[in-house]
């Protein structure tokens, strides 16, 4: 049975059977005895994205009081739900995107924390999910952008819209004037001055 580990890009965690591309993490979040999640979804604000293998090491998933592995079927899933790269096992993606974030939000020097506490703004609303408008016509977004709309999640792919699903994704029509935005601004401002996330295969034609 599939451990409630799996992210969508509202920040939902559920139990499927598909993995992922990137595992990562918001802390310690579950009970190693059951394997099962806490109340709480998040114990830290930095949520982080990491690679799946690194230096040959090997986790037990949810074995241990370590961080709780969740996993993400692309990069883009991750930013949308609201995470970021790690600096640890992804430090030059993550300098990349830290770069990316300086040019496109106007900061300079800006540690992980900085990063954090405004993502952290960004993807919360009294607990849930926030969603905000879209900064600019859907066709404009930047790749990787993903948006809510009619209950779905869509990621953005050369200015057309493509079905998320934790198997991959599918094409798809949606009304841009009714959809909201999923992936953080500041993430988003970043995607549009260069950073490029990893896509599922999926995604590229």
């Amino acid at each position: 049975m599939p451990l409630q580990n799996r992210v969508t890009p509202t920040g939902e965690i559920v139990a499927t059977p598909h993995r992922g591309l990137f595992t990562g993490n918001r802390g310690i979040i579950h009970d190693p005895a059951t394997k099962t999640l806490l109340n709480k979804r998040w114990s830290s604000p930095a949520w982080i994205t990491c690679l799946c293998q690194f230096r040959g090491w090997r986790r037990k998933v949810m074995g241990g009081r370590s961080w709780t592995e969740l996993f993400f079927l692309d990069e883009a899933t991750a930013f949308a739900a609201g995470h970021r790269p790690c600096f640890f096992c992804r430090r030059d993606d993550a300098n990349r995107f830290r770069a990316a974030w300086e040019q496109g939000n106007g900061a300079k020097n800006v540690r992980a924390k900085d990063v954090d506490a405004v993502l952290h703004r960004e993807r919360l609303d009294r607990g849930r999910k926030r969603l905000h408008p879209l900064p600019m016509p859907l066709k404009e977004l930047p790749d990787g952008t993903m948006v809510q709309a009619g209950g779905e999640s869509h990621l953005i792919v050369r200015g057309e819209p493509l079905r998320w699903s934790f198997a991959g994704y599918s094409r798809g029509d949606i009304d841009g004037t009714a959809a909201m935005l999923l992936t953080p601004p500041s993430a988003v401002r970043a995607l549009a001055a260069g950073y490029r996330p990893v896509l599922h295969p999926s995604a590229t034609p």
